[in-house]
């Protein structure tokens, strides 16, 4: 199997976000923030409801990147949150090969990464380096 630059892993198509998958990631994270999921405190921090975890979010792109390699074929992903993802939004996580390289002897892809709400709005940007082949 080779890599190109540009291509493109299969994408992560989501269910829309419930209530119940914030509480489910709070426990399995240990991420507690009440602005995750009470609604009463996400108001009176001047927000219209609860959102996600931008590390569950996080979590999705390191599924995007195993259903495509192996864990163990995994070097390093890296983040930056662009907007909040809401209750109810669809997400998409994508990936695409933009370079093929080697280093210290090892050769590597990096990817670039994101989640796109339904109405193509990136909640979550970055990269990752992945061994090839893996």
């Amino acid at each position: 199997m080779t890599v190109r630059v540009g291509d493109a892993l299969p994408p992560l198509e989501l269910p829309p976000i419930t209530r119940l998958d914030l509480a489910l990631y709070c426990g399995a994270s240990g991420d507690h923030n009440p602005i995750h999921v009470d609604i009463d405190f996400a108001k009176s921090a001047g927000l219209p409801d609860v959102f996600a975890h931008g590390m569950l979010s996080t979590a999705w792109l390191a599924r995007l990147l195993t259903n495509w390699v192996p864990q163990t074929a995994i070097r390093s992903i890296d983040v930056r949150f662009a907007a909040i993802t809401q209750v109810g939004e669809r997400i998409t996580c994508t990936g695409e090969a933009v370079e093929v390289f080697e280093h210290e002897g090892e050769r590597l892809v990096r990817v670039r990464l994101a989640t796109r709400n339904q109405q193509g709005v990136a909640k979550l940007t970055g990269e990752a380096l992945v061994a090839w082949p893996p």
